[in-house]
Formats: structure tokens, sequence, C-alpha cells
């Protein structure tokens, strides 16, 4: 049983893998000003909700964009289930069968989506991150060989509403067209089928850019959303991250 906690900068998910499965997930937000407390009271409350006793928890993989909530986070895991968690980083990068250029600069869960991609779907392909950054990582056998990155669907709403007098914050929402007809409206229309064009649009330039063929796997809770884009990938797996924080952990802890 290997717990995983994925520390972004909106939200943190935590999950429970077991059986050759994502048997359980909880989702929560950011928040870094919390006491130390909150987060070890967090992770007792969620196991208690999955019936998951934290002596039972024999392996934990950590994978942050936020370093401030690090040792914290690592602190409650040790208080709860007693195991030491690895925390994905530079030193583990440079155990890995697949080579990670910048290091100390890429983000852990790049690093994560790409190692899951290679291992699980292509030798060959583009990952397309629909977080608080939209992020398209190209990747093959070798390791991660590009990234492009752009601000995220949500970001940019909340952006646009922040910087603004009169502009309020709409509902993540693709409206039918792309002509507004009202302020909420046309923020919609702008924003996401803006985003649908983007997307698409960068994909065809990496594609046209690189040699060889390349899949497109998206990942991502706004995937949904943005359903026009179904047809630009050529998998989508919402649980790509955690496989790869799984898959790192395996093989580092078997090659360390």
């Amino acid at each position: 049983m290997i717990l995983a906690i994925d520390i972004g900068n909106s939200n943190i998910v935590i999950a429970m893998h077991k059986d050759d499965a994502w048997t359980n997930t909880f989702r929560y937000e950011t928040k870094d000003t919390q006491p130390e407390f909150y987060y070890e009271s967090a992770l007792r409350n969620i196991l208690l909700e999955w019936r998951i006793s934290g002596s039972d928890v024999g392996h934990c993989v950590i994978s942050s964009v936020v370093p401030d909530l690090n040792e914290v986070i690592i602190e409650a895991v040790k208080n709860v289930t007693g195991c030491h968690p690895l925390l994905l980083n530079p030193e583990v990068y440079k155990i890995l069968d697949i080579e990670i250029p910048h290091p100390y600069e890429i983000g852990s869960d790049i690093v994560a989506n790409a190692y899951a991609a290679i291992k699980l779907y292509s030798n060959a392909c583009i990952i397309v991150d629909f977080g608080t950054a939209l992020t398209f990582t190209i990747a093959d056998k070798s390791g991660i060989t590009g990234v492009t990155i752009a601000p995220g669907l949500k970001t940019a709403i909340q952006s646009l509403s922040s910087q603004t007098a009169q502009l309020p914050l709409v509902p993540i929402e693709l409206p039918v067209s792309a002509i507004g007809h009202d302020t909420v409206t046309a923020i919609q229309s702008g924003v996401m089928w803006g985003y649908v064009g983007l997307v698409n649009e960068i994909i065809q330039r990496q594609k046209s850019e690189l040699k060889g063929t390349y899949k497109v796997i998206a990942t991502g809770g706004l995937i949904t959303i943005l359903h026009p884009l179904q047809t630009s990938f050529d998998i989508v797996s919402k649980e790509l991250t955690l496989d790869g924080m799984r898959l790192i952990y395996d093989f580092y802890t078997s090659h360390k």
C-alpha cells in the first residue's frame, strides 16, 4: 500500500494505491498559511474516512511545487503513518533511467508526468497538463527534451478579474458560442475558446518541429470542460501524475 501526495499550487491531492489500482483519492485546496497541525489533522481524518490505519501505510511518495509545505507535510506523514516519505527532487532524478534537464528548475509534477507517459504509453509523446499552469512536455525514451508553459485556465480567469475594475470572476464553463452576449459569456467565450485554440496551435507547432510520430497525452481535471479538445488527444489519463510518482518511487527504492 503506497500513499501519494501531490502538492500543487491550487490543490493537494492525496491518493492510496493498492492491488494495482488507485483505490482512494482526496483533493483539497492548498493553503500555505495553515498551522502545522492542520495538515497532520487533515491526513488523519482522510485515512479515517477511508477506514485505513496509519500503520498500514507502508510507503509514501510526495511531489511538490510548493517548497514551503514540504517539511510540514513530510512531518505530518511521519507522525500519522510512521513511514518516511520519498520527496521527488534532483537527488532522486539522478538515479532514474531517463534524462531530466535542469533538475533544479523543473517541477516534480512535470517529471512524474513524463515518467508515467514514457513507461506506460509511448516512447515519444507530448504531455498536456491542465493545472495552475498549462504545460506541454516533450518526452521520448531518453527523457524530457522540452517544455512549454502557459498560464492555466483558472489562473487566466482569476487574473482577468483581479487585474480589472469591472470584470467579474466567472464560472469555468465552455459556452456554445464563441461570441459573448453579456459580460459573463464574453469572458467565457474569449478565455475558454481561446484556450481551445491555444492548445491546438501549440500541439500542431510542436509536432511540426519534431521528427517522427508523437502521441499526445492529456491530464488534469479541466480536460472534460474543454471537450472540443478530446479529438486532439490520443490518450487521456487523469491519474498520470500519480502513476508517475508511484513508478518513480518503485524504481528509486529498487535502485538506490
